[in-house]
């Protein structure tokens, strides 16, 4: 299997990573009219095939125990398990983002959840394997989430909207703990007893994402979030091509994120503390989509785009903090 030791090149893997995990939304903008219910199974579907995809190609280079579809057979079932159990706590932080973001707004939601999920996901993962430089991790983890901060400030600012709900602010706690815990799931995955692969773990927890998103969303589409419609598989099948297309290409891109992250953190000097610290730097990558190319502040208030600078700085640093982290 393809699996780098340089750490320049894992290094250009977790960009790869946050740049995917950052990006897959914009699918989302090219679906519009299309319920996120009805988005989601594609998605998953996307999610599902690209694991595959990566599986038998890059997984299984050179052949080998290691290889895709060896390692899937030799791999004890606790890993299986722990790799499962993190597609289906990833599908219920996903889900219920989503529902925070319907309640309390963007602003609000965005930041707590991701915020969080990147506190948790860092502290956790370094416990289970402590690589890197601490203070220089920990230091750009604080930087990233200065620039969440401010990127909900300026979001804020924008809409000029004061008012969230408490029950939205709840459901992104929740989401946020969930989140920052999928990976370690993952990470546990790879030190058991004949453990996975980055590649099969990425199909294992693809499956898990699968399997949890079967009842969960099969329930939100008949009792969705605030302000959407109910809707029926006679819906999905209906649909445009186009839409079906844009919703697995998305989940196509969150997955070769994923990979990316998993195969990264696999390398001898990363680990999965710094690997999901600069993934979650997606937040980022999704807000310089909104400001450069969506232009999403175009018509916002001065006071608002003011904030967009300070964001990005912040970010840079705590990037530059994370990135030398294995090195110092």
């Amino acid at each position: 299997m393809f699996q780098p030791e340089l750490y320049g090149t894992a290094l250009m893997l977790m960009f790869l990573s946050m740049l995917c995990w950052g990006s897959w939304a914009n699918t989302q903008k090219l679906t519009i009219g299309y319920s996120f219910q009805l988005f989601y199974w594609d998605y998953v579907i996307g999610i599902v095939a690209a694991s595959l995809l990566w599986g038998v190609t890059l997984g299984s280079q050179h052949g080998g125990p290691a290889a895709f579809f060896p390692n899937l057979v030799q791999a004890s079932l606790s890993s299986i398990g722990l790799a499962l159990a993190g597609g289906v706590v990833f599908n219920v932080a996903n889900t219920l983002l989503v529902a925070s973001i319907a309640m309390a707004g963007m602003a609000v939601a965005f930041p707590i959840g991701i915020g969080l999920a990147l506190v948790v996901g860092v502290i956790f993962n370094y416990i289970i394997d402590p690589r890197g430089n601490p203070f220089l991790l920990f230091g750009g983890m604080a930087f990233v989430v200065a620039a969440i901060v401010v990127d909900a400030i300026a979001y804020r600012r924008r809409e000029n909207n004061h008012k969230s709900s408490m029950r939205g602010v709840r459901l992104s706690i929740a989401s946020g703990v969930l989140m920052g815990l999928f990976y370690p799931f993952v990470a546990k995955s790879a030190i058991q007893p004949n453990p996975l692969g980055p590649y099969a773990v990425a199909f294992v927890f693809a499956i898990g994402v699968a399997l949890c998103a079967i009842p969960m969303n099969g329930w939100l589409m008949r009792r969705p979030f605030a302000g959407d419609a109910v809707v029926s598989m006679t819906d999905y099948f209906k649909a445009s091509p186009r839409w079906h297309f844009w919703a697995i290409a998305g989940g196509m891109l969150w997955c070769t994120g994923a990979l990316s992250n998993f195969v990264a953190s696999h390398a001898h000097v990363v680990g999965p503390a710094i690997s999901y610290a600069i993934g979650q730097g997606a937040t980022m990558i999704s807000a310089a989509w909104g400001v450069f190319i969506w232009r999403e502040f175009a018509s916002a208030p001065a006071a608002s785009r003011k904030l967009i600078p300070f964001m990005f700085v912040f970010f840079i640093i705590g990037l530059a903090a994370i990135a030398v982290a294995p090195i110092f």
